[in-house]
């Protein structure tokens, strides 16, 4: 080489490198700063076009000013009734909050519950507080406690988003944290090499904080929406992608340094060059895969899908220029103290995968038949997964304090209590409209929504508000049915053009529309998938094959999964949009691994035939493939730090997905398969005419 081209080899990592120290440097704070454009008001969250989002949306006209309401309980000490003169000492309390920071009007009088044993009141709060409100929620406790004889409690919609705020408090640094020691930890052990695992954290925090700022500017322009989940999700969806896409690389350049002697631009080119093809195929199934929760109805979803193309997209950009400059800098010092080794007849040695290969190779009937067993034993219980939603005392996965507040109201008052059913009706046929509700099986009392004041209903554009207090828990079965009874009831009064709405038809109308979505986006993210392995292993029975095996691999997880939510960690429902996020996350990611895979078999068979080149190809990549499963899967679980049931689902679901996927179908079923079908696997391409 000559002396430029030295010269010119030396300073463009060093460009790449400087230019990079600057995005670390100007945008990592915004990892930090995503909750300052997050919102965590599950309102904002429903389907579009749900009955009960229109009746959300009608709710407004009947407000003078929107509310946030906190619901007060007392119950006696130790059990039994309430002092007699308790609840004139609590309606003063309640007074006593008129004009407090934070409040908004009057709150209600306290009201006795049927039998005796508990007070309730009402104080409507501003939606607006923020962090603000567990303080507006504290002073609310300090006046009303005055109560001799009572225990008090806060319920309602104001203390749940305040447990919410609190389940994300400090979710930047902690799953920060807890992301890059695990995954650090697990190079450390794998690698044993100093040098490249803080290569590989360092190009992951990079992606990550390019990320944030560009999600970060998009948010604050209204263009796309972040929460805690979706912000929880971004972090650990940019650290798992970008670990992974730099073990590949690194792997892959560490093998070509052995084969070059040494010698570091060859290499790396090398290395670019056989890696690019995989990477682009991998990052194009995650991305495209998210953005298919575009069709979504529920805004949630539709949120996670940009937010995590672009996290997937700046992953791959550290992977591809900030980790390909340092290791050309650095050569064989980078995987200090280890060093790369010469390859064995054309190919790393690798005893374990060595005795992998030679066990599918001589036997892959018996390997695909065990393990197509085994996961269909495990898929067998998918169907058993209750994604009807999760019970409201089964969010938390701590104690918190709105959920012991809600069990203590629902001991007194009907279910539905403080949560009523919301039905806009015509004015004309308010009467009839109220009757019909009261009549319904399930429902407790049906009032008219009255100005203040005033006994007189609140008319907003010809039309009236029935608040419809139901006796069931507002998140029980029971609860859903009488909704579903309710809207057939109302629907038919003549001239009513009724709607049903509130807390309960919310969550039904959320499950219906996660089920349909669900049968919408699982046939377009496998039929994206399929498209990108066709393109890139110039096969159609090898892509079907594959987009098989990982569909099956998440029905076994489900499976699995519905068996410990229900007797190991006590969940009886997951969140309806659970199992989309797991297939979405599951097949994009899972996929990539047999993209690594294949796409190494295809480059060895084109040299050695298919029978040698799966060989070699399950040899060169068996390693690398785990780690990378491995450190996927630790930062997925690392979702359980935030304690919600549906991160705690998600994070189960994907990483013991990503384990499964990774030392079952990608280490056995696959290699195996294709094995015993030959050079066939490849039609129509010409490979199959290979020997």
């Amino acid at each position: 080489m000559s002396a430029p081209a030295r010269w010119a080899s030396r300073l463009l990592p060093l460009l790449v490198l400087v230019l990079w120290l600057g995005v670390g440097g100007g945008l990592g704070p915004y990892a930090g700063r995503l909750g300052e454009v997050a919102t965590n008001d599950q309102a904002a969250f429903l389907p579009r076009s749900a009955e009960s989002t229109r009746v959300l949306r009608a709710q407004e006209a009947f407000r003078q000013e929107k509310t946030l309401p906190a619901l007060v309980v007392w119950s006696a000490d130790g059990g039994g009734p309430v002092d007699p003169t308790a609840q004139a000492t609590a309606t003063r309390s309640l007074a006593s909050l008129t004009g407090t920071d934070g409040v908004v009007g009057a709150p209600s009088p306290a009201f006795p519950s049927a039998d005796g044993e508990a007070l309730r009141g009402i104080v409507q709060l501003r939606p607006d507080l923020g962090d603000e409100l567990a303080v507006t929620l504290g002073e609310v406790e300090a006046a009303v406690s005055a109560v001799p004889g009572t225990e008090v409690w806060l319920a309602g919609p104001a203390a749940t988003r305040a447990d919410l705020g609190d389940a994300f408090v400090g979710i930047d640094g902690l799953l920060l944290v807890v992301a890059l020691v695990t995954v650090l930890v697990i190079l450390l052990l794998v690698y044993r090499s100093l040098l490249l695992p803080l290569l590989i954290i360092v190009g992951a925090v990079f992606a990550l904080g390019l990320a944030c700022a560009v999600v970060y500017v998009l948010a604050d322009h209204d263009i796309v929406r972040v929460d805690g989940q979706v912000q929880g999700i971004l972090s650990i969806l940019v650290i798992g992608a970008a670990t992974d896409y730099a073990l590949l690389l690194a792997a892959r350049y560490r093998e070509e340094l052995g084969r070059r002697d040494g010698d570091r631009v060859p290499a790396m080119r090398a290395a670019l060059k056989q890696s690019f093809g995989p990477i682009v195929a991998s990052v194009a199934t995650v991305a495209l895969g998210l953005l298919a929760l575009l069709s979504s109805d529920l805004t949630n979803n539709r949120a996670l899908g940009p937010v995590g193309a672009i996290g997937i997209v700046c992953a791959v950009l550290s992977s591809v220029t900030f980790l390909p400059a340092a290791l050309m800098l650095l050569g064989r010092a980078a995987y200090w103290p280890a060093r790369p080794k010469a390859t064995v007849d054309g190919e790393p040695a690798h005893p374990a995968w060595r005795r992998v290969a030679g066990l599918v190779d001589r036997a892959p009937r018996k390997v695909w038949a065990g393990s197509l067993a085994a996961l269909l034993a495990c898929a067998a219980f998918s169907f058993t997964l209750d994604s009807r939603g999760v019970p409201f005392d089964e969010i938390f996965v701590k104690d918190a304090p709105s959920v012991a507040a809600q069990e203590r109201l629902s001991e007194h008052f009907p279910g539905g209590a403080g949560n009523p059913a919301v039905v806009i009706a015509d004015a004309a046929a308010a009467e009839k409209a109220r009757t019909a509700a009261a009549d319904v099986d399930g429902v407790d009392s049906a009032t008219l929504f009255a100005a203040p004041g005033t006994s007189r209903p609140l008319l907003a554009d010809g039309r009236v508000r029935i608040d419809v207090t139901l006796a069931d828990a507002a998140d029980s079965d029971a609860a859903r049915d009488t909704v579903v009874a309710l809207r057939t009831a109302l629907h038919a009064v003549p001239g009513a053009d009724a709607l049903v709405g509130g807390s309960t038809a919310q969550k039904y109308d959320t499950q219906v529309t996660a089920d349909r979505d669900r049968r919408l986006i699982v046939p377009v993210v496998s039929a994206i998938i399929l498209v990108i392995l066709v393109g890139l292993l110039r096969s159609l029975l090898l892509p079907a094959l594959l987009v098989a095996t990982v569909a099956l691999n998440f029905l076994a997880t489900l499976g699995v999964s519905a068996l410990v939510f229900e007797y190991v960690l006590g969940f009886t429902g997951t969140d309806p949009a659970v199992p989309l996020y797991g297939f979405v996350f599951l097949v994009a990611l899972g996929v990539d691994y047999n993209i690594f895979l294949m796409s190494r078999v295809r480059e060895e068979t084109e040299l050695h035939g298919t029978r040698e080149g799966l060989r070699r190809g399950l040899v060169a990549t068996g390693g690398v493939i785990t780690s990378a499963g491995l450190v996927l899967a630790a930062t997925f679980a690392a979702l359980g730090v935030i304690p919600l049931a549906f991160l705690v689902q998600i994070a189960f679901i994907v990483a013991f997905g990503v384990l499964l996927d990774t030392l079952v179908v990608r280490s056995l079923l696959v290699p195996a398969l294709v094995r015993d079908i030959g050079p066939m696997v490849w039609w129509p391409g010409s490979l199959r005419h290979r020997p």
